[in-house]
């Protein structure tokens, strides 16, 4: 299964807004830029992220992004849903029931294996990832940071964080 690079721009994002002040917020390009990535690229998954309750946006000249939610309280899987969609990767066309010389349908009263199979792996790998939170993540970095990855961002957080309202 492959996810677009959106999931990774969006759970990275996710992270970063994690660590802005309270009141602080960051905009697209402040986000695309610590990342390396196109800003209208990222606004795309950013107003996905907003749509699922995620993240707010905050309109105004010192308008961006903040999270909605505690990062304890976003999973991995919400952030993929909002970004890939709630439906599943595979999807079974009933490729078997096509072809020369098709079978009457006495044959296909079951369910699909390969189809079954694929979905009973896709429940699997989908609550993997809801077990897996972005205060998860960030305790993990922070268990093995040396202090250059929070240095870096930290020091891109005192030039770009916005403050606005709460």
């Amino acid at each position: 299964m492959k996810l677009g690079d959106g999931v990774e721009q969006a759970i990275h994002s996710v992270s970063m807004l994690s660590g802005l002040s309270d009141g602080g917020v960051l905009s697209a390009a402040a986000l695309a830029d610590f990342h390396g990535v196109s800003t209208s690229y990222l606004l795309k998954h950013l107003q996905a992220l907003s749509g699922a309750k995620l993240v707010e946006t905050v309109p105004g000249p010192k308008g961006g992004y903040r999270l909605a939610k505690k990062p304890a309280d976003i999973s991995l899987l919400d952030i993929v849903l909002a970004v890939e969609g709630p439906a599943p990767a595979f999807r079974c066309a009933e490729i078997r029931q096509r072809g020369p010389n098709p079978l009457p349908g006495r044959y296909f009263t079951k369910p699909c294996g390969i189809n079954a199979a694929m979905l009973k792996a896709e429940k699997a790998y989908r609550a993997e990832l809801a077990k897996v939170t972005i205060a998860d993540i960030l305790a993990d970095l922070n268990a093995t940071d040396d202090g250059g990855i929070a240095a870096r961002g930290c020091a891109f957080l005192d030039i770009n964080e916005r403050k606005a309202a709460r």
